[in-house]
This record gives C-alpha cells, structure tokens and sequence, in this order.
C-alpha cells in the first residue's frame, strides 16, 4: 500500500484493514517484494526467523477484551508452536496498559514461559509510572538514553528505537537529537549489504497525522539509512496490519493481541473498536519474519489468532 503521507486515500485504508483478518505474506520475485494471503504463496523457509508481537495492553479490561493476559498467552503460544522456531522475539511497546508492577510482572511471566530471547522497546502506556523508571529497571540494562540499542543477528542488524517519550501534536512520535546523533554513528560503520531491521512502537512513517500515527522525525531517522540495500521498519501502536514499500524501506505495523483500533478517516477516533466477541480473534494476532536473501526485503507473515 502507498499513501500520500498527509492526505491518506479511504479506500487504500478499508483495504489496508481487510488485512487485519487475513495471514499475509511479504515474499521477494524478481527483486520486487509483492504481499500475497497465505494459500497464494508461502513465505520461503530459512534457518533464520524470528517472531514480533506488540501492544499486549496487560491490565486493560475493557468489554472489548476482558482477558487480554489470555489472548497474549495465546499468541505467545502460537510464536512457540511454530513449526520452525524463531530464533527470538521482538516486542513492539505497550506491553503494559498502565504501568504497574503487576502489571509489568504478568509480561515477565509470560515472556518468560516463552524461552524464547525477547527484545522490547516501549510504548507510551509502558512508560507512565516514574518517568519511564518502571519500564528502564526492568528493559534498560545495556541500553541508551530512553531505552535504545541495537545487536546483530545472523549478519542483520537490528536497531531498537523509542519514540514515545516525548510524544508530539496529536500524540506523534518523536526521536530526539540524542537518540538521532546515536543512530547515525550506530549504522555509520557498517557495509551497506547489511540487513537492517529497525523496531519502535509508532510507526516511523506518517500513517495519520491526526490521530498521531506516525513519527515527527521518523524523515530525517531514514535518512541515515538510504544507504542501505534492505530496511525493514517494525512497529505496533496502531493494532492492525499496515505495509508500504518506499524505495528499499518495508514499513510494517503489526496486530495488538489486545484489541483491533478503527480505520483511519473512518472510526471516529483511535482506541479500542468493538467487534464482536465471536470475531475478536481475527483482528489479533503475531508476525513471523525470516531472512530470503541480504539482498532482499524481509518476508513477512501475520497470522491472526483465530488463523
């Protein structure tokens, strides 16, 4: 899907949320990454994947979702399950929904079940009790500034942001000047073959500025990567699937396993959407992305709950 940044056309985003019930795939033919539903074409099989989930919202207890410490059971179990496993599991923020310690402890159990190696950033839910404290104690170690960092994997690497601490107009996300001077040194050394992942909670490309979907200086974070052959941007915030292709960037947004939000210019404003209790599950769900080739976008499955 491509969108004019600042005016987003309606039907492109009814489409984009058809996405939210569907398994998708993002697969590489001819060097041109194409996304198809699952039966149409598998995503190819490599010995490195890993797995993201995102916007678990523990302690949120809305009629939406009464049992959200269940539903992300749920989909950590269908991470685990997989036939090949993932290598380790990144978390796009909001694992929390207010902050508190049990709440923080509820994700520290279930990731834990997991045995899988969890790399977190945090959403602004995670960062409302102690400036952010309750969060870095538990995430922070090895990190810089408000969380950030980045490691290498199986010769990606991978680059965890924060951009929610100090959110702009209508809630966008912003980087900082410190964390963007570490960004570029970070990647300044590095070949340009190298696969880059980036991960933060909202998205870095403007999905709808007014409702503050997207990243005030996600721009000028991009640039330092324009260099490189294959990006693939990660994030969660907006609780369904999203994908855009912008020259060698793959933007994604992954399902919440909490609660689906609406359609942008077509619910009445963020937050929890009603669905009905019978089809929660087809608008929650987990992504599974592998390494095709160094040279290639990431291919990309999301696999809704009920799939």
């Amino acid at each position: 899907m491509t969108t004019d940044l600042h005016n987003p056309d309606r039907r492109g985003f009814l489409k984009c949320m058809t996405w939210a019930g569907s398994a998708m795939v993002w697969t590489v033919a001819g060097g041109i990454p194409r996304s198809h539903v699952i039966g149409q074409a598998e995503a190819a099989e490599t010995g490195f994947s890993f797995a993201q989930v995102s916007d678990s919202h523990l302690g949120f207890d809305k009629p939406v979702n009464a049992n959200v410490a269940g539903t992300f059971q749920e989909a950590l179990g269908h991470v685990t399950s997989m036939a090949d496993k993932p290598a380790f599991l990144i978390h796009t923020g909001d694992i929390t929904h207010l902050s508190t310690a049990e709440q923080f402890d509820t994700g520290a159990q279930l990731l834990t079940a997991t045995k899988l190696q969890t790399y977190t950033v945090p959403g602004e839910h995670d960062i409302l009790e102690d400036n952010g404290k309750s969060y870095l104690n538990r995430y922070g170690k090895g990190t810089h500034g408000d969380g950030w960092y980045s490691f290498n994997a199986q010769g990606v690497h991978f680059i965890g942001l924060v951009n929610v601490v100090n959110l702009q107009g209508n809630g966008l996300g912003d980087l900082g000047n410190a964390q963007l001077e570490w960004l570029e040194k970070d990647v300044k050394g590095l070949p340009s073959s190298t696969p880059i992942v980036v991960f933060a909670h909202v998205p870095l490309w403007i999905v709808y500025q007014d409702w503050g979907w997207g990243t005030k200086d996600g721009g000028q974070a991009l640039s330092y990567l324009k260099r490189f052959g294959s990006v693939t941007v990660l994030n969660g915030h907006i609780h369904q699937v999203m994908q855009k292709i912008e020259g060698q960037v793959a933007f994604h947004t992954a399902r919440s396993t909490a609660f689906p939000q609406g359609v942008p210019g077509v619910a009445k404003g963020p937050g929890p959407y009603p669905v009905p209790a019978g089809e929660l599950k087809n608008f929650l769900g987990t992504a599974r992305i592998s390494l095709v080739s160094t040279k290639s976008p990431l291919a990309i499955v999301d696999t809704p709950l009920a799939g």
